[in-house]
C-alpha cells in the first residue's frame, strides 16, 4: 500500500498535522516524506 499517497490525498482536508506524524511513528512515512507531505520538519 503507497501509504504516502493516501496522505498525500488527505491532509490537510482531513487529516490534521499530528494525525500525519502518526504515520511516521508507525513507520508507515518517513520523516522527509512527511516535509514534502506539510512543509514542515517532522518533531517527535
Amino acid at each position: 500500500m503507497d501509504w504516502k499517497k493516501i496522505v498525500e490525498r488527505y491532509y490537510p482536508k482531513y487529516y490534521t498535522i499530528d494525525q500525519v506524524k502518526v504515520f511516521v511513528e508507525r513507520e508507515k512515512i518517513t520523516e522527509a516524506e512527511f516535509l514534502e507531505i506539510t512543509g514542515e520538519e517532522y518533531v517527535a
